[in-house]
């Protein structure tokens, strides 16, 4: 993430995120921040790490088999997965991004690196790789805080290097999918969480909810209106739809106004 420019953003909230920052994402330039040094807990934000280690290891038409260890898993789920069963991976990513499933999460890390904690080793090995400087995991979907935390601008970084991929790119910037899934009825109908996506920002393509109580509501949230592609991260916010939606128009506004 660049050293914040003229092109600044002003912006005050009544009650302010505990931590943010409004960024170009294909500059890295800052727009407008706050606190963005501090390391917090990051809930759900930590499967765009797990997504990205997985698109990195493994193809669109590998198999995943759900384990009971995946089913058993606590917090938000896919809820549907069948015991014994190999899924398209494909079909696992969206699972892990649109409605946040951390029963996804586990299955997925136990397909690329057999067991969980050589997955969360893979995870921390890619974040010293992308330079990320404040960030640990130490699960693959985050459910629990401890020894679980990152920063603005790693996640930022983060946010960049998904959007970068393709597959996850089309995952991420997907409002609902329908697949085929070997339950009753045959298909699986999924929802994606991104608050933005649902009320149909205008340019809104991704990225990640995330929410436990010690994280608090967190969101990383991109949107492109023509050359512009700007990103967001809250975390800890009492309100991230309506602040990541007044970020990103204060941002479109100020890049038009100096000419991007």
């Amino acid at each position: 993430v660049a050293e914040p420019t003229s092109a600044r953003v002003a912006i005050r909230f009544h009650r302010p995120p505990r931590s943010a920052l409004l960024f170009d994402i294909d500059t890295g330039r800052v727009l407008w921040a706050r606190h963005p040094a501090l390391q917090v807990p990051i809930a759900s934000l930590t499967k765009m790490m797990t997504a990205l280690v997985v698109v990195l290891h493994e193809k669109p038409s590998a198999r995943v088999l759900i384990t009971k260890e995946a089913r058993r898993e606590p917090g938000s789920r896919v809820g549907v997965l069948p015991h014994g069963k190999r899924i398209r991976l494909e079909t696992m990513l969206y699972g892990l991004l649109l409605p946040s499933g951390n029963d996804a999460a586990v299955a997925l890390a136990q397909r690329v690196a057999g067991t969980v904690p050589r997955f969360v080793q893979m995870m921390n090995r890619e974040a010293t790789a992308l330079g990320m400087r404040c960030t640990r995991f130490s699960s693959p979907d985050g459910f629990q805080d401890r020894g679980n935390y990152s920063c603005a601008p790693d996640l930022a970084l983060l946010a960049h290097a998904v959007l970068a991929q393709p597959r996850l790119a089309r995952i991420v910037g997907t409002r609902n999918a329908v697949l085929p899934f070997p339950i009753k009825g045959r298909k699986l109908f999924l929802y994606n969480n991104n608050p933005l996506l649902r009320l149909r920002y205008p340019g809104a393509d991704g990225v990640k909810t995330g929410f436990t109580d010690a994280a608090g509501r967190c969101l990383v949230a991109s949107a492109r209106r023509g050359r512009l592609h700007l990103g967001v991260v809250l975390l800890n916010s009492p309100d991230p739809p309506t602040q990541a939606q007044q970020l990103l128009n204060r941002g479109f506004q100020v890049l038009r106004t100096v000419g991007g």
